[in-house]
């Protein structure tokens, strides 16, 4: 089993940066795909991105590509979102989930964290 725990998260002005962080425990990472995700309130959830634990390739969603960056810590069993450029419009509260298939359908991932809250102020 994996469980999942975010932080990094708090409270920026517009252009700035900020580094989320997702802890990982149990078994079996190098068989998953480690998702990142997003929900503003009154908004559905949105996809972000993921990295395949195994080799580190990602897949982002259009509307961060360019400005977000994920990556990985072996040693650390971490995920990291670093993000760039921040808008506004980026606030939200940040998940972190994994699943075995290469996917930004949240229903697909089978593990998450507890989120963490991410501000944007202009």
């Amino acid at each position: 089993q994996v469980q999942l725990v975010e932080s990094g998260g708090g409270l920026v002005q517009a252009g700035g940066s900020l580094r989320l962080s997702c802890a990982a425990s149990g078994r079996t990472f190098s068989r998953y795909r480690m998702g990142w995700f997003r929900q503003a309130p009154g908004k559905e959830r949105e996809f972000v991105g993921y990295i395949r634990w195994s080799d580190g390739s990602t897949y982002y969603a259009d509307s961060v590509k360019g400005r977000f960056i994920i990556s990985r810590d072996n040693a650390k069993n971490t995920v990291y979102l670093q993000m760039n450029s921040l808008k506004p419009e980026d606030t939200a509260v940040y998940y972190c989930a994994a699943t075995i298939y290469d996917t930004p359908a949240p229903h697909l991932y089978t593990h998450w964290g507890q989120g963490t809250q991410v501000t944007v102020s202009s």
